[in-house]
């Protein structure tokens, strides 16, 4: 009888094993299924908000620029951000090019974590869009702007965020811009 007992006892620890190891699976797959559809990514709210108070240097003559002195208040501005490693830039320059003829705005490139001789070829290839051209060579003032990567842009006005654009523009929020200005 004690032969039969501990016969039963080995076989149903050999049935719960494999019954725990699937429950364990089975939960993991769950929680990574439940991941797929519930989105972490966090947006700040930039809705009129000020921009970033920050110090840099020009792209051409490497003085030190203040913040307050690239912004005017009264006036549009689109700040974007751009490499010339970054193949998204590469397709929305056209875009900026032709916006560059809208008088209304005031376009600024922050050449973000880029190698300034690529830099300049860039722009002698494609040509330059831009206003002005600050430096952001290790990416803080990106981060400080709230950016993740490039490229990315920014409406201002009065000194204050109207819109944040993530990824290369593209006709449709080019007009949008256009809507919102006015």
């Amino acid at each position: 009888m004690e032969e039969l007992l501990v016969f039963t006892k080995n076989s149903m620890k050999i049935k719960i094993l494999p019954i725990f190891v699937i429950l364990f699976f089975v939960s993991i797959f769950l929680a990574f299924y439940k991941g797929l559809y519930d989105s972490n990514i966090y947006t700040p709210d930039v809705n009129r908000k000020n921009i970033p108070v920050f110090q840099t240097k020009n792209f051409y003559s490497g003085k030190n620029l203040e913040s307050s002195n690239i912004f005017e208040v009264d006036k549009t501005y689109l700040l974007n951000i751009w490499s010339s490693w970054c193949l998204p830039c590469r397709q929305e320059h056209s875009l900026l090019m032709s916006l560059k003829l809208n008088s209304e705005i005031n376009i600024i490139g922050m050449n973000y974590k880029d190698n300034k001789k690529n830099a300049k070829n860039f722009l002698k290839e494609l040509g330059n869009p831009y206003k002005d051209i600050f430096v952001d060579s290790d990416g803080t003032i990106a981060i400080e702007w709230g950016a993740y990567g490039v490229p990315e842009s920014f409406l201002i006005y009065n000194n204050k965020i109207i819109k944040k654009y993530i990824g290369p523009l593209n006709e449709e929020l080019i007009n949008e811009m256009r809507i919102l200005i006015k």
